[in-house]
């Protein structure tokens, strides 16, 4: 079996995105080993063990990383955050100080709202529709 299991996401600092993905997220800190580079592998994962896609945050080493901070997807929504329930995890996220974009809105697809992380990179906080149960005669 394959799966994307990591996708990079470039950052100005490891603790303050630490305490954003843990704290206002909810994510859960994977793994923070410091490299002989004085930098860090720091992976934050959505869920326990295997269910998601985790970060590893990455701090900018340069002028053009740094400039890429918060903008990774030129200004669309980049990264897609499902949850099994949108009222309880919006309520949730809202308290800790995210910042949403917009309105929940109800679509065919799901619950979704638009939010940004501490660097301004978009994400859609989304709980996907039930599926149309079978109305085939058996």
């Amino acid at each position: 079996m394959r799966r994307v299991a990591l996708v990079t996401l470039v950052v100005d600092d490891y603790d303050e995105a630490i305490r954003f993905y843990t704290d206002a997220l909810g994510f859960r800190l994977a793994e923070d080993t410091p490299r002989p580079d004085r930098s860090r592998w720091v992976v934050v994962e959505p869920g326990t063990g295997d269910q998601g896609t985790g970060l590893l945050l990455a701090r900018a080493k340069d002028e053009a990383q740094r400039g890429r901070v918060g903008d990774q997807t030129g200004g669309r929504v980049g990264f897609f955050l499902h949850t099994d329930d949108f009222a309880r995890d919006h309520a949730r996220m809202t308290a800790a100080g995210v910042t949403f974009l917009e309105e929940p809105r109800h679509e065919p697809y799901g619950s979704v709202a638009v939010f940004q992380d501490l660097y301004g990179n978009r994400w859609d906080l989304l709980q996907p529709a039930a599926p149309a149960a079978d109305s085939t005669p058996q």
